[in-house]
């Protein structure tokens, strides 16, 4: 399957373009805030699926998930990808529901954010290896922020049912370009500004007492 989604907010809380094929199907659930609905299953092995994202100048746009993501093999061990795609000189807050890599899937999320001047951005992504009582499938996740061209933050992680990998059964990292008072293990500052945030964990409760405290953090 292939699909695609784009989604552009302008200041004062208009969205200019809302339009999805399904499993993207965007839907405005309140001023400044979009949730994407699941028109099908998957991702599936084998499907490639893109979203774009244009935060205008003065936008605020909150993009959530109705429900988590279940990754889930095809019948030749075919990766299902999914390419995202922000361009922001507003504020971005992307706080999907996680990704669940059923058994023997193999998954791949590659996320691109370029921020122009003073934009702000909160960007979450969280996996949970396996639904209950399965083992997890593989799943790569890889993540470019950029403010005005220039490297803001990269990061590449594989996660697979391997207790040597990870131990834990949930993984969790945010990135954002607010600075963090807090001081715990998990929350490290950015070389060029900003803040990035990983936390393990057998629940995504564990993992949200971490994160949330930059979700929430003031701009």
């Amino acid at each position: 399957m292939r699909a695609a989604a784009r989604v552009v907010a302008e200041k004062g809380g208009r969205l200019t373009v809302l339009k999805g094929e399904p499993p993207l199907l965007p839907r405005r659930t309140g001023s400044n805030e979009v949730h994407f609905v699941g028109g099908a299953a998957g991702p599936l092995g084998g499907d490639e699926l893109s979203i774009e994202l244009e935060v205008g100048p003065g936008a605020l746009l909150v993009v959530r998930t109705v429900a988590a993501s279940i990754a889930l093999p095809g019948r030749d061990g075919a990766w299902s990808r999914l390419s995202i795609h922000a361009a922001v000189a507003g504020t971005l807050l992307w706080l999907p529901e996680p990704t669940i890599a059923a058994a023997h899937c193999r998954h791949h999320t590659e996320s691109t954010v370029d921020l122009a001047g003073d934009a702000v951005l909160v960007w979450r992504e969280e996996v949970v290896r396996g639904r209950h009582g399965e083992r997890g499938g593989e799943v790569r996740l890889s993540t470019t922020v950029r403010r005005d061209g220039r490297p803001l933050h990269r990061g590449d992680v594989t996660l697979e049912d391997n207790p040597a990998v990870l131990q834990h059964r949930v993984y969790a990292s945010l990135v954002t370009t607010r600075t963090a008072d807090h001081k715990v293990p998990e929350i490290m500052p950015l070389a060029a500004g900003g803040t990035l945030v990983t936390a393990l964990g057998d629940d995504l409760a564990t993992t949200r007492a971490i994160t949330d405290l930059l979700v929430t953090a003031p701009q």
